[in-house]
């Protein structure tokens, strides 16, 4: 084991930048997975017809596809059809689909599990179905869907290393180009990934800990 040589300036230089692109990748994929999948849940919620049965059918298919398919779709099968992506937009759009539909069913549940009684109340007041789901149904359900969203995209933030598979320059891509300088940094070099996935994934459970907490 060669710690010293292992974290030299170059070395972790390298695994930062690499970090830097995992930060970036799992940033783009939580915004555009969030509104997807409050999208896609809040219209199954509703139940219109035609439109939610379709929607459901796609969730649970990609819901029951493994991940890693999902990114090599976007990456090598998109450019068949005249959607080409860069790494970077593959990695985001596969992740992004992926958690949409993971997220969708948090939201879908969410808005499911606000009394009925409260809807019926604003409705008999006069408010519209749709004034209702704004006004009432969606202000509580995101409260009750927020530690389980936070709890997704950590898992979102740690799925970033599948994207290793179509070189996405990201932390664990730098990482084992630098571990195969020397097997010596094997250790040292794991040690800090893990140290850095530790320490946002540590940094977001404690976020979803206070949120439930507050709701309870």
């Amino acid at each position: 084991m060669d710690i010293v040589n292992a974290f030299s300036g170059h070395n972790v230089v390298f695994i930062l930048e690499g970090f830097l692109v995992t930060l970036k990748v799992a940033f783009f994929a939580i915004v555009l997975s969030f509104i997807i999948g409050c999208i896609v849940g809040t219209l199954r919620y509703t139940r219109m017809p035609v439109v939610s049965p379709v929607l459901a059918v796609l969730v649970e298919l990609i819901r029951n596809l493994p991940l890693l398919l999902i990114i090599f779709f976007t990456r090598f099968a998109l450019p068949d059809i005249g959607i080409k992506l860069g790494v970077e937009n593959s990695a985001i759009v596969g992740l992004a689909v992926f958690e949409a539909a993971m997220i969708s069913e948090i939201v879908r549940s969410g808005l499911a599990s606000i009394d009925k009684g409260q809807i019926e109340a604003a409705r008999s007041s006069g408010l519209g179905y749709t004034r209702t789901l704004w006004h009432i149904v969606l202000p509580q359900g995101l409260r009750r869907m927020m530690p389980p969203m936070v709890s997704q995209f950590i898992s979102l933030l740690k799925d970033t290393s599948l994207a290793i598979v179509i070189s996405l320059p990201d932390l664990m891509h730098n990482a084992k180009i630098v571990i195969g300088q020397s097997y010596n940094y094997t250790i040292p070099i794991l040690a800090l990934v893990a140290l850095l996935y530790f320490a946002v994934n540590y940094a977001l459970s404690l976020a979803a800990r206070r949120m439930e907490n507050k709701l309870t």
